[in-house]
């Protein structure tokens, strides 16, 4: 057993998502990614004297669609804070976030892992608070710059409970934040952009202990994988420098994804002191169970719900159903699919196989597909009555359909010539004139060289200009020559 098999790494996740609201938390600003510097803001976001928050009903709304999506406790009455400390970028001085009463408590998230195992990641709360603006320290050489746009942006903080071992949970979890909130179409989840931000508190401590070891906040990850990167170099960090007789230090690190190493950013030896007070402007929010049944009764299928149908129900394999789940524009267009086939294992193929083939190709998005579901279940149904053939439908049909979309499949397929021949007659003429003028080689395939059976079906299959219904002529084939 190496060193770092003796010890196990301890990880929970702060995970921050903007919600898709169209105003800020507690603003009439526009809550929207990009435009100039400084154009979305106005006195409440800048905390002029005098001016009074609102609170945002939208993400209220929000917080409690992720609040049932994970099982968690809703809070009836929610109250606000004032938490503060002093950035730049913090127009106000403070932040209104929840404090000691998060709108959820407690509920949970399973990822799944390469290997198939399901993680159940705990939850210790859901709180609703607002965005801080962005400093930019690589436009000017001189000077840091300030873009309030983001500020009072509506915020779901996710905290996990240290329930996460290794990198790759922690990749598969974010992987479940980021499906479900879009799944919820709370927030679109693009870490590029700063619309899902994660720190990881990662410690280590020799398997077998109950004490935690000393923490360590890592922040400044732009992707998933960087996240899992930086606590694999945290982990190995940490075990070395205890076992060289270090202790590691209570501090706050950034990630170098070219280095591939965190490094310091600040001490945290010593708790901040926020100075947390009730936020005097903004009175407490109820939710009743009315509101929270009348939310649920709006919810779509869920990932969990989905996994457990496609894979139980439906019988496809847990690849399947992953890669239809993975995206939620892929699953409503599967589900509409199925309305119109029984034929599940085919209608996944089709999605991940040429419709996905010709959208990556063109580079679209799965919105820009023209086809409608029922005409894709009109071709799956051609096949599977032996109309046309597989390569057929894939390779000429189905790109002929994309240009046409209003054709019918089937009417599509008899212009283009590609209805099989299933006429047993005029297949039997075919093959007996084939096998006519290749004596030798039908003794050859009498003699043991069954793989000649292959180019009998060839020949046949090219009289027929491709036209044969491959089932029907391999079992015509084999009954001749058993019959020779």
């Amino acid at each position: 057993m190496s060193i770092y098999d003796q010890y196990e790494a301890v990880i929970g996740l702060e995970c921050h998502i903007q919600l898709l609201t169209r105003t800020k938390m507690y603003s009439s600003d526009i809550a929207q990614y990009g435009g100039m510097p400084n154009s979305h803001t106005n006195v409440v976001t800048l905390g002029h004297p005098g001016t009074l928050p609102v609170v945002n009903t939208r993400a209220i709304e929000f917080a409690v669609r992720l609040g049932i999506a994970v099982n968690a406790n809703i809070r009836e009455e929610n109250q606000f804070a004032r938490k503060n400390y002093f950035y730049a970028d913090l127009p106000k001085g403070y932040q209104i976030t929840q404090d000691k009463t998060p709108i959820c408590t407690g509920g949970y998230i399973t990822a799944r892992l390469k290997d198939g195992v399901e993680k159940r990641v705990n939850l210790t709360r859901i709180h609703m608070e607002e965005d801080a603006g962005k400093s930019m320290h690589d436009i000017d050489p001189f000077e840091t710059l300030v873009d309030l746009n983001r500020a009072g942006t509506p915020l779901l903080e996710i905290v996990s409970e240290p329930d996460i071992r290794t990198g790759e949970e922690a990749y598969a979890y974010l992987t479940e934040v980021r499906k479900l909130v879009r799944y919820l179409d709370i927030c679109d989840g693009n870490m590029e952009e700063g619309s899902l931000r994660c720190d990881a508190n990662i410690s280590v401590r020799k398997r077998g202990a109950e004490a935690f070891g000393r923490k360590v906040e890592v922040k400044n990850m732009n992707s998933f994988r960087n996240v899992q990167r930086a606590i694999d170099f945290e982990i190995k960090r940490q075990i070395d420098l205890i076992e060289s007789g270090g202790i590691v230090a209570v501090e706050t690190r950034s990630f170098d994804a070219v280095k591939d190493a965190t490094f310091s950013l600040r001490s945290k030896e010593s708790a901040n002191d926020y100075r947390y007070f009730p936020e005097p402007d903004l009175q407490p929010v109820f939710i009743t169970q009315h509101y929270i049944d009348a939310v649920k009764q709006q919810l779509p299928p869920l990932p969990d719900e989905l996994h457990r149908i496609y894979t139980k129900e439906y019988q496809l394999s847990e690849y399947d159903a992953a890669q239809i789940i993975e995206s939620k524009e892929i699953s409503v267009y599967f589900n509409e699919l199925i309305k119109h086939t029984t034929n599940f294992k085919s209608a996944a193929n089709w999605i991940m196989g040429p419709v996905r083939s010709w959208l990556n190709e063109r580079a679209l998005p799965f919105s820009a597909l023209p086809i409608k579901p029922a005409t894709i279940a009109d071709i799956i149904a051609l096949i599977d009555a032996n109309k046309i053939s597989n390569s057929a439908a894939s390779q000429l049909l189905f790109p002929t359909l994309v240009e046409h979309p209003t054709e019918k499949a089937e009417a599509l397929a008899t212009k283009l010539d590609l209805i099989q021949n299933s006429d047993s007659g005029a297949l039997q003429a075919m093959i007996d004139e084939v096998l006519a003028a290749m004596p030798s080689k039908v003794e050859e395939y009498k003699g043991g060289k069954v793989g000649l059976m292959g180019l009998f079906v060839g020949e046949v299959m090219k009289r027929s200009k491709g036209k044969a219904d491959p089932k029907l002529l391999n079992q015509l084939v084999k009954q001749t020559l058993e019959s020779i």
